[in-house]
């Protein structure tokens, strides 16, 4: 019995990125045709058979001439997200190794605004897009308790609940309830716990919306909880934020009218490997 040869139609570049342990995919879009739909990505992002991540990074030609690309993000899940904070900082390596572009400053468009991602060494800082108001003191029933949150959109939406301990925090069941619950619907939210460190420092954990479950990091995550920390327990910027994956992250802004402005997130980013997605 002869054995059937696989048919392989086409071959695609591929990037592998990390960024406070929040790892991405990331493909070259600029000419078209990669054929991407939900069902393809979450198989990409599959860690059993697939590549393995947390999102799908695409860089894509800008829309006018204000930015240099146009960043696409999806979540594991194959939906499209409006923002990504270490995405975005993954993004500055990718979009510089897939396009040869030398310079250590860009201006990326994305579904959230134009941001501005800056290379300093191992180091990315993104100026985020301006977030949102934020919605404090909001108290819901989740997983069998009376929970208290405070909400903020820093490109897409977060919820926090400040912690004694975050080791005591069941992160997937509590994230889950929340994330899911009819207060945030349709969309539903992304939820962060919060405890407050020594010296300005803060620690946080994510149940991130999209991935559904805990990530090492999230970007957009930890801006939320820092700008929140500030409002709610009087922590000065520059925020240090220490990450699940026991990374800092440094997380910089101002208040203007009850409303944080100038808004920048840094830390580390790095390429881990490249290869050749068959598809």
């Amino acid at each position: 019995m002869a054995w059937r040869k696989e048919v392989v139609s086409r071959s695609i570049r591929f990037w592998k990125l990390e960024g406070a342990g929040n790892d991405f995919i990331g493909l070259d879009g600029r000419k078209g045709g990669l054929g991407l739909n939900r069902g393809k990505i979450a198989r990409l992002c599959d860690r059993r058979r697939g590549v393995g991540a947390d999102g799908v990074l695409v860089v894509e030609k800008p829309r006018g001439r204000a930015a240099d690309f146009r960043m696409r993000y999806y979540n594991a899940d194959g939906g499209e997200a409006e923002m990504c904070g270490n995405g975005a900082r993954c993004f500055a390596l990718l979009a510089r190794a897939a396009t040869a572009r030398a310079g250590k400053s860009l201006r990326v468009q994305t579904r959230a605004g134009l941001v501005v991602l800056q290379i300093f060494g191992k180091d990315v800082r993104v100026s985020m897009t301006e977030p949102g108001l934020p919605r404090l003191k909001r108290t819901i029933v989740a997983a069998g308790r009376k929970v208290t949150l405070d909400c903020i959109n820093t490109g897409v939406p977060h919820a926090v609940e400040f912690v004694r301990s975050l080791a005591s925090v069941d992160v997937a069941r509590v994230g889950r309830a929340i994330r899911v619950h009819s207060a945030f619907a349709p969309a539903g939210t992304n939820v962060n716990f919060v405890q407050i460190g020594q010296g300005g420092r803060i620690e946080v954990r994510t149940y991130e919306r999209g991935v559904e479950g805990e990530t090492l990091a999230c970007g957009t995550g930890v801006v939320a909880s820092s700008i929140l920390s500030s409002l709610r327990r009087g922590i000065r910027p520059p925020i240090r934020v220490k990450t699940k994956g026991g990374d800092l992250l440094k997380v910089d802004f101002e208040f203007e009218a009850g409303r944080a402005k100038k808004v920048t997130l840094q830390g580390p980013a790095r390429i881990v490997y490249t290869g050749v997605l068959y598809v």
